[in-house]
């Protein structure tokens, strides 16, 4: 969002929440990154330690304004990411995210942009160390969804002590 590349070792130490989407996506995205925010404010200073990030599947539209702007609607803490192409297409494919453009049928012809994309709608937890911890399935809610990080963030505490 900001014109520098981010890798996952510039978070460790934290937990990653992770939501791979795009700004244009009509109600499904919207969803889930409002369902992140709620896990967020009902884990209150415990989610400090976790990271919210928006990876968006359609670098061809979501620009880095585009992308910090509408990531930073759910939350001031939420950081947005796009990049080329190929380097969106290595991080989903790293992620296991299916995606795939379907074209409007109604569309006038030779519009490139109007287009949306069919995509995973899974909320990913990496922790601190980078490994994997979980996947909340779409529509998971904010409650379950800090319910089961809460846990994960206690074990985490018990082993760091």
């Amino acid at each position: 969002q900001d014109g520098k590349t981010r890798t996952d070792r510039d978070f460790r130490g934290r937990f990653l929440l992770i939501y791979f989407g795009y700004t244009y996506c009509p109600s499904i995205c919207p969803t889930n990154l409002a369902h992140m925010a709620d896990a967020l404010t009902r884990l209150g200073p415990a989610a400090e330690r976790v990271q919210p990030v928006f990876i968006t599947i359609d670098p061809m539209r979501d620009t880095p304004a585009q992308i910090r702007a509408y990531a930073e609607s759910f939350g001031d803490r939420f950081i947005g990411l796009t990049g080329s192409e190929a380097q969106i297409r290595d991080v989903a494919r790293k992620y296991r995210v299916h995606r795939r453009k379907v074209q409007d049928p109604d569309a006038a012809p030779g519009a490139n942009d109007t287009y949306l994309v069919d995509h995973s709608s899974i909320t990913h937890l990496v922790g601190p160390d980078g490994k994997f911890v979980t996947l909340f399935p779409h529509d998971t809610t904010g409650d379950v969804m800090a319910q089961r990080m809460e846990k994960y963030l206690a074990a985490q505490n018990a082993a760091s002590r």
